[in-house]
């Protein structure tokens, strides 16, 4: 019998248990042998738990243990999980994670380590929750040469932006409702900032590039400037303001990773993903544009990802490594270009200067501002353009790119 190991008893990992004994029948059905979970790691105390015989909380009992086969990482952070994942592999066990803070900063040592060690380190379940796109990534597309992803890959702030847009909500009011329905944290940080976002695109950058690329190198700019005023005028261009995480590769062969607040013309189906659901453009020369769409977060749905991980490596116990996506590590000055060598058209809101002063632009006169989408022009040229409005006596109120795909 297969023995599974959980770490961590909260949102996720609570979930992954319910899910694997809701389904269990069907589960085994599917890996062809029998399974089951055989402890639970957590610090804390569940006595009214139906699962209470199978806690603990010292990881050496699963490390240590030579029946566990797999474990499935949820706890979160990139601390302890990384001591525990990394334990874990270091003695053959497989691990199954949501976990994309861990694996955004820690992914190339840890593969490293499961190579070395012939397991698997597996991670459908750190972008995107219940939305394959790791796998797919891997095997499905694999003969395509990606030229480009752009996602939204955060619920939450997809959330706030849809209230700003269909109900007229400012940023304070539909942040403040989010935390109330339990989408944002009491610090929304990480979310509200790109922080999430961009963990997430480092992950599909990596795979498609087959190098680590680290988040701190990656230029992000979250949605707290992002006023109603703009959202509405986003609308009459034809757009809606979404939060979107993106990587380009460019005909050299770098990359331009990003995370920032763009307008989604109508025409493009991400402009209607709503609520706290997810979705993933991606580009390749031989499926022109593919695009996954789901629930980004939730109980469940990530612990569908976790698990469909886990069954992954069961159906496939015998045929040991490669199972798995991987990448290696690498000094991100190699293949990370300037993210404002990136072309796209640009909107801004403008005061000060008249449509006179503006030659190929679609424009809207909003009062005492005037708001225009610019032709395609590098963000280094934006950049020179706003400059450029300042020093005719005019003031930028706001700058935002245009997701042409």
């Amino acid at each position: 019998m297969s023995k599974i190991a959980v770490l961590g008893y909260g949102v996720v990992g609570s979930g992954v248990v319910e899910l694997f004994y809701k389904n269990k029948e069907s589960i085994l059905k599917k890996i062809g042998k029998d399974a089951d979970i055989k402890y639970i790691l957590d610090i804390r105390d569940f006595p009214d738990s139906p699962y209470r015989d199978k806690f603990t909380r010292d990881i050496n009992d699963i490390v240590n243990d030579k029946e566990v086969t797999i474990v499935a990482e949820c706890m979160g952070g990139a601390t302890f999980a990384y001591d525990f994942v990394k334990a874990c592999l270091q003695n053959g066990k497989n691990v199954s994670t949501s976990n994309k803070e861990l694996v955004a900063k820690k992914g190339a040592e840890l593969l490293a380590i499961a190579k070395e060690k012939n397991c698997n380190f597996f991670f459908e379940a750190s972008v995107g929750g219940a939305i394959p796109i790791i796998r797919p990534l891997h095997k499905c597309l694999a003969a395509n040469e990606i030229s480009q992803i752009a996602g939204i890959l955060n619920g939450t702030t997809n959330f706030i932006l849809g209230k700003m847009i269909n109900e007229s909500m400012d940023f304070d009011a539909a942040l403040k409702m989010a935390q109330e329905l339990g989408y944002a944290e009491k610090d929304p940080t990480a979310d509200v900032e790109g922080h999430d976002a961009c963990r997430k695109i480092c992950i599909l950058s990596s795979l498609i590039t087959g190098k680590h690329i680290y988040p701190d190198n990656v230029y992000t700019k979250g949605i707290t400037d992002i006023s109603l005023k703009d959202v509405k005028l986003a609308e009459k261009f034809g757009a809606a303001v979404k939060l979107i995480a993106s990587v380009r590769k460019l005909e050299n062969g770098r990359i331009i990773p990003m995370v920032m607040p763009m307008l989604v013309p109508y025409d493009n189906l991400m402009s209607r993903v709503d609520d706290v659901f997810n979705a993933v453009m991606v580009c390749g020369d031989g499926i022109d544009k593919a695009m996954f769409y789901g629930r980004g977060a939730g109980m469940l749905p990530t612990a569908s990802a976790v698990l469909g991980d886990v069954i992954e490596q069961l159906k496939n116990e015998e045929n040991g490594t490669d199972l798995a996506q991987s990448w290696v590590d690498c000094d991100n000055s190699e293949i990370l270009a300037d993210y404002k060598e990136n072309e796209c058209r640009m909107y801004f809101r403008v005061s000060g200067i008249s449509e006179a002063d503006l030659e190929n632009a679609e424009i809207i006169d909003n009062g005492e501002e005037v708001a225009f989408v610019t032709a395609r022009m590098s963000i280094a040229k934006s950049d020179e353009f706003a400059k450029s409005v300042e020093l005719r006596g005019g003031s930028v109120k706001s700058k935002i790119a245009v997701l042409d795909i």
